[in-house]
């Protein structure tokens, strides 16, 4: 099925609406529409064809805006790269990439193009059983994977989240997130699906975060149990136009909720991973306002035309038009690695992983990507990388560190030797040094149930 191209449909419907607000400076529909076509000539010109794909290293702002649209009315497939990774990581990721966008689109067309012309060129519209965009999580290994998701995973989504959120046409949804996950990419996309404002902040920072909920213009933001913590602690209270505070990414305390509901901040708990393009449960705006302080924490019921399961080991199964078809199992169900139980009422409670993955701060961490890291350094036999429950970051990257024979190395050093080799949010926050030997099978794996 081929609809037509959501920027071409919201610039056609809002012309002069604002598609995107940064710090730096904002655009309408119709300059955005005018940019991304400029992009997609440009992609074309430099040998990109529909369906293949485009690397995209630029930070969140304007300039990756245009080359993602660019993207999506091409019909190549955008590939957003994190640019707080390493050197390496981001290598690795770009990897199958016919090209890599390191430097941003002209906003212009750079000649007169011919024959016919652009906005005719690229009015093909959105394939929905095309690949819009290709999305990296480490999941359960310690290598990232891709995850390729349709244009009809993102508009079931957007429909979704629109149902649970009471979606209003001035709407301004602000993302603190980084647009290379699929929580702040999804921001962006499902902005043009309802041609509304996405308020885009190239990264979480406490006081622009607290001024913009502060001017009273930002009705919707994104958060993760850490930054919302680091709001409240900044003075936020009973922000004037915010209608939600979607808030997931990982363990939310009862405590930390109990807190923003005392500062009037109207917090909806929402569960969502990669492979169902963001949101798979979350809990309706009317409902959130409604909750009670102490009352437990659930991350809601199913999006709209989203079936949960759980399975006889507690694992929570997910299916609907939102999940990712490579990510299917036989049964045709997304198997999360999660655990978790369902209440009668399909209110969905998440209570561990059955995957070792760390989330700290709503980052997936691999725990084996840190070992190797630190068992690397030519002072380490072996390593262990935990978990620890943290206040502040929901879980704190621990590692446990065994030293080589003669050697003592220290924990800022070993911590600023990762800091060279992986993305912040990588690096341990403590390393502890043991003169014991890790617990380990018969077949040399390492035991970490036995470590926490």
């Amino acid at each position: 099925m081929h609809v037509e191209a959501w920027l071409s449909r919201a610039a056609r419907m809002r012309p002069s609406w604002i598609a995107i607000e940064t710090p730096e400076g904002s655009c309408t529909y119709k300059e955005l529409h005018a940019a991304a076509l400029a992009g997609a000539g440009e992609l074309a010109a430099r040998g990109v064809e529909p369906r293949r794909r485009v690397a995209i290293e630029l930070p969140g702002g304007l300039a990756f805006a245009r080359a993602l649209h660019a993207c999506l009315l091409l019909g190549a497939v955008a590939v957003p790269v994190d640019v707080r990774l390493a050197t390496s990581e981001r290598e690795r990721l770009c990897r199958g990439a016919d090209l890599v966008l390191r430097e941003p689109l002209p906003a212009r067309a750079r000649a007169r193009p011919r024959g016919a012309s652009l906005s005719k060129r690229f009015a093909g519209g959105h394939d929905l059983d095309g690949v819009a965009a290709v999305i990296h999580t480490s999941g359960t290994s310690a290598a990232p994977r891709p995850v390729e998701l349709t244009y009809g995973n993102f508009l079931w989504s957007a429909i979704g989240s629109a149902v649970a959120l009471d979606r209003g046409g001035e709407d301004r949804w602000l993302c603190a997130l980084p647009v290379s996950h699929v929580g702040g990419l999804s921001i962006l996309i499902r902005s043009a699906i309802y041609a509304t404002t996405a308020v885009v902040h190239q990264r979480f920072e406490t006081e622009a975060v607290l001024g913009a909920l502060r001017e009273g213009r930002v009705s919707l933001v994104s958060l993760v149990g850490t930054t919302l913590a680091r709001l409240l602690d900044a003075g936020l209270e009973r922000p004037s136009a915010l209608r939600c505070a979607l808030t997931g990414g990982g363990p939310v305390p009862a405590a930390l909720l109990a807190r923003a509901r005392e500062a009037g901040v109207p917090v909806s708990l929402t569960y969502g991973l990669t492979e169902a393009c963001s949101q798979v449960s979350t809990v309706p705006v009317a409902l959130a306002l409604a909750a009670e302080a102490g009352e437990e924490a659930h991350a809601g019921p199913a999006l709209f035309c989203t079936r949960l399961a759980i399975a006889p080991d507690g694992e929570i199964l997910v299916a609907g038009p939102t999940v990712a078809r490579g990510s299917r199992g036989a049964d045709g169900w997304l198997h999360t690695g999660d655990l978790g139980e369902l209440r009668g009422d399909g209110f969905l409670r998440v209570s561990g992983r059955k995957s070792e993955t760390i989330v700290s701060g709503g980052e997936n961490v691999a725990p084996a990507e840190v070992e190797a890291v630190l068992e690397a350094h030519p002072d380490v036999l072996e390593a262990a990388v935990i978990a620890r429950a943290d206040e502040r970051w929901g879980e704190a990257v621990t590692a446990i560190v065994i030293a080589r024979a003669g050697a003592e190395p220290a924990g800022e050093s070993l911590r600023a030797y990762c800091a060279e080799r992986l993305a912040p949010y990588k690096v341990p926050k403590q390393i502890e040094l043991s003169s014991e030997r890790l617990p380990r099978t018969a077949s040399g794996k390492l035991l970490r149930r036995k470590l926490t």
